[in-house]
């Protein structure tokens, strides 16, 4: 029988990795207030908890046993980042968020179904600049060599920069993934099907353009990322582009970077996209890609869309998984380890 969370024996093997998360709360709560953001907190019970396509959330409902509003049903955040963005309209930037997010069916050694993201957003920071500053927040508050299942990364090295496409090219024998790309930032599978066989990676049946690239993400590229130094993929293919600004020297390519250290996927992060109409084409492609994968979802988000034809000013945000990053600054094996309560199925 496995020992409940709660049991004195439980909590003393993983107090060690607790009281680390704990000193890297407030190390990361300074360094970002030193320079010049603002803590805010934003709502966890939401009427769209994100966009998307592949995340499910936890629905519930809300019931107005008082007689105040309407009954309807809420979810809870998948990120913070929509509510952060109207702060920004508002004109409260820069703000960061330690924020607790749920995503229903995510549980395993890396993730857990609820756990805390950090983000943090700067009017008027370019891709570049944000970069430099999730690599120097990650430098001030682990320690200098951080690893995880064996893999190491020596933060004092420069954190490389590689672009989606580069890395394609790199190690996935040449492939283009630039070329299957159309003018209007759409993915061409039979281009990539093609451009993959010419490769010597031939496509599964059945495989569209964005099962084909991640099929060859997961398998060829990220494999190679964040393994002796930190990586930054930047860069990504317009189809990936999610709520980021398409490249203005190539619109084929999105302004949008992940970040990996210790072989772990720390943080995405977006140039973002401030043109309304632009980001509402997305949305609903992305409802209606939602509703044929998974029969349910949620609407388009028309408060976001009608902030963002107010004006949100140009800058850029990132989201990092701060469960992952107390991993790497304590040595914990699982984010199980890093939780207070974690999950008794899941989380282990």
């Amino acid at each position: 029988m496995r020992t409940p969370a709660w049991h004195p024996d439980s909590l003393a093997d993983r107090l060690p990795f607790l009281r680390r998360r704990a000193r890297l709360t407030a190390e990361t709560r300074a360094f970002l207030t030193g320079r010049g953001y603002m803590e805010v907190e934003t709502p966890c019970l939401v009427p769209v908890p994100g966009m998307e396509v592949h995340l499910h959330a936890f629905r519930s409902e809300y019931i107005p046993h008082l007689g105040v509003g309407e009954r309807r049903v809420l979810w809870l955040r998948t990120s913070p980042e929509l509510a952060l963005k109207r702060l920004l309209v508002a004109g409260a930037g820069p703000v960061f968020e330690l924020a607790r997010v749920w995503r229903n069916g995510e549980a395993g050694p890396r993730h857990a179904p609820e756990f805390t993201m950090l983000e943090w957003y700067r009017p008027g920071l370019g891709l570049a600049g944000l970069m430099d500053e999730a690599e120097a927040l990650v430098r001030a508050v682990c320690p200098p060599r951080v690893a995880h299942e064996g893999v190491e990364t020596d933060l004092s090295l420069p954190f490389e920069r590689v672009t989606v496409a580069e890395a394609f090219s790199r190690w996935c024998n040449g492939l283009d993934i630039l070329s299957t790309v159309t003018p209007a930032g759409e993915g061409d599978a039979a281009a990539l099907q093609a451009a993959a066989a010419r490769a010597g990676l031939p496509p599964r049946a059945g495989e569209g353009w964005e099962d084909l690239f991640f099929r060859l993400l997961l398998e060829r590229v990220e494999p190679r990322l964040g393994r002796g130094c930190a990586s930054f993929l930047t860069h990504w293919p317009a189809p990936q582009a999610a709520l980021a600004r398409r490249d203005p020297a190539d619109p084929r390519a999105a302004l949008r970077f992940e970040l990996f250290a210790a072989g772990l996927e720390l943080a995405n992060a977006f140039d973002e996209l401030t043109d309304a109409a632009e980001q509402r084409a997305r949305f609903h492609h992305d409802v209606a890609e939602r509703h044929r994968l998974h029969g349910e979802g949620w609407p388009v988000d028309e408060d976001f869309l009608a902030a963002l034809e107010h004006g949100m000013p140009a800058g850029s945000g990132i989201a990092l998984g701060f469960d992952r990053l107390a991993m790497l600054a304590s040595g914990a094996r699982r984010i199980a380890d890093v939780l207070w309560l974690p999950m008794d199925q899941g989380a282990e």
